[in-house]
């Protein structure tokens, strides 16, 4: 098994600088929707100890000052990655696109998996901009932490790291405080380190029968993993999805109804995007509404409600029509909502999703040349081009994004012009 990825989170901030050469060299962070939390950092971002999810009005002011700070510009980084991907997939038969900045490629057989890494990199690097890292080894896990000395600049051979070729794996491991092994969060590293395993090297040597005590099959698979035995197969096809989300943290509190609507439309119609490009059908829908947690001015308030349909439907005018009917029963007067969105639970593919016996014949057939229509204008001219007119009422629930790049691959009038003197 060997293991591909971009410099995570640090894949943001290659984005930013792709268009901006002036940034080399420059700490960048990128914030959460409205601007909130720290969601990504340059490596110069983290040298100077911006901590990951810190709330950038918490930040000391002459900290901001050295900083590049911008918006999330989902649109860029996702078609950026989406490019960087389909470089990867040229060098392996069996690719696992495991995040936006990340995937596994399998690469059994290959004589020199060093000098592939090597043309892995450099082609993404001359083809997308974007610098990435490639850990070599024969678990997932491995190559996770392969990738993660590569990125380090601890490799002899560059961007790329070979587990098989290190002086003394033991000792590298060693090093390795668990916290940083793949599947071990802060709290779980907690755990681990009062059971005596503070290393990726003590998780690697314990029995794994008494790790599945402690820590279930997951502990144990990946100390099997430590150990070089794949237990994560590559999962080329993605399972389907049992649930879909759509939900957002308004930019300012919503104490509108007709706000409130505009802001659930989208939310609804967004879903069913999702739904049909996934080939997917919902039988239920929930929908939720919040107000602000921190506002002591006010009782909090959060409630919740779910609606089922009489058949599985990927049809937005149906998921909208049941989203409001859903929030204008939760909905009171005089509260501020800060939140609210739509959650479609138990989904089914399409093909096996059950037809509504008493529906009129061709109601489902109208319904889905409708979204047909809809996607394909959508596609060809841009996202949003067509939407629903119950989406464009009031501003006050779209969210912050104050320091948005205007770079764009996406948009014709977004790209940059170059003008020769």
């Amino acid at each position: 098994m060997r293991q591909s990825d971009g410099s995570t989170k640090n894949f943001y901030a290659s984005c930013e600088r792709l268009f901006r050469p002036d940034l080399a060299g420059r700490p960048i962070i990128v914030l959460s929707n409205n601007d909130g939390c720290v969601v990504a950092r340059s490596h110069e971002a983290k040298a100077l100890r911006v901590a990951m999810g810190a709330p950038f009005f918490q930040l000391a002011p002459p900290l901001r000052r050295q900083l590049v700070v911008f918006s999330s510009n989902d649109a860029l980084y996702g078609d950026l990655s989406r490019r960087v991907m389909q470089v990867l997939a040229g060098f392996a038969p069996r690719i696992e696109v495991y995040s936006i900045d990340e995937c596994f490629l399998d690469l059994s057989g290959v004589a020199e998996p060093v000098a592939l890494g090597q043309a892995m990199a450099r082609t993404v690097r001359q083809w997308t901009g974007i610098p990435v890292s490639v850990g070599i080894a024969l678990t997932k896990t491995l190559a996770k932490l392969a990738n993660r000395l590569a990125k380090q600049g601890q490799s002899p051979d560059g961007p790329v790291l070979d587990w098989a070729r290190l002086p003394d794996p033991a000792a590298t491991l060693a090093g390795i405080p668990v916290e940083d092994v793949w599947g071990i969060a802060d709290r779980w590293g907690q755990r681990l380190r009062a059971l005596g395993l503070a290393d990726a090297l003590a998780v690697r040597e314990a029995d794994p029968r008494w790790l599945r005590q402690q820590g279930g099959v997951v502990l144990e698979r990946l100390g099997w993993e430590l150990r070089g035995r794949s237990c994560l197969p590559l999962e080329v096809i993605a399972p389907p999805r049992q649930q879909l989300r759509v939900s957002r943290t308004f930019g300012a509190a919503v104490t509108a109804w007709p706000e409130l609507r505009a802001a659930l439309t989208r939310f609804a119609s967004r879903a069913g995007e999702k739904l049909r490009a996934q080939g997917l059908a919902a039988p239920a829908l929930t929908v939720f509404i919040q107000t602000d947690p921190f506002d002591t001015a006010r009782p909090f308030y959060t409630n919740a409600l779910t609606l089922p349909f009489v058949a599985p439907t990927q049809d937005s005018a149906a998921l909208i029509a049941q989203a409001l009917a859903g929030a204008a029963r939760l909905c009171r007067r005089g509260d501020a909502y800060r939140r609210a969105g739509v959650l479609l639970p138990d989904l089914v593919p399409v093909g096996r999703a059950p037809a509504d016996l008493f529906a009129a014949p061709d109601t489902e057939a109208r319904a889905t040349r409708r979204m047909a229509a809809l996607d394909a204008i959508n596609r060809h001219f841009g996202r949003e081009t067509l939407r629903y007119g119950g989406e464009l009422i009031g501003t006050g629930w779209h969210r912050r994004a104050g320091r948005v790049s205007p770079i764009s691959t996406t948009r014709w009038g977004a790209l940059p012009r170059v003008q020769a003197c």
